[in-house]
């Protein structure tokens, strides 16, 4: 009889990242630009080189638990911020979920708030300091949004 080897869990499908690690790792890019921070400044933080900081953003490598831990602290977001917003799919591929799942592939869900085009937008639009002017810029784009 031949055993069936469970999954840990770490690759949803041939060489792809677990979705969770990928969407984890967009939360810590998407919090670093919000707050202005590059990422050697966030690895020296965490005593980390900026390389692995961007393996933790791409979801190469997984964040521990105490990585966690840290960069909660240093990002100051509770630690539940990092899964908060994480689609059903992605939910499905925890290592607990993934046997007998179908893997859902990296990037599928296109979730605006992860692109670097919404960070910019965002970090522009908080560094205009007359709070009407940032108010009639977001009327704007209701309007155009609106119109679209």
């Amino acid at each position: 009889m031949v055993r069936k080897r469970k999954s840990s869990g770490r690759m949803a499908s041939k060489g792809f990242p677990n979705p969770i690690d990928v969407h984890v790792g967009n939360r810590i890019r998407l919090r670093r630009t919000l707050l202005g921070m590059s990422q050697e400044r966030l690895a020296e933080q965490i005593g980390l080189t900026f390389q692995q900081v961007q393996k933790y953003e791409r979801g190469t490598n997984r964040v521990s638990s105490s990585r966690l831990f840290d960069l909660s602290r240093v990002l100051d977001v509770p630690i539940r911020y990092f899964f908060e917003e994480m689609s059903a799919g992605v939910e499905s591929q925890s290592p607990g979920q993934l046997h007998g799942a179908a893997p859902s592939l990296p990037g599928e869900d296109h979730d605006p708030m992860a692109r670097r085009e919404t960070l910019e937008l965002v970090r522009a639009y908080y560094k205009i300091p007359d709070q009407a002017v940032r108010k009639r810029i977001t009327d704007l784009a209701r309007a155009l949004a609106r119109s679209a």
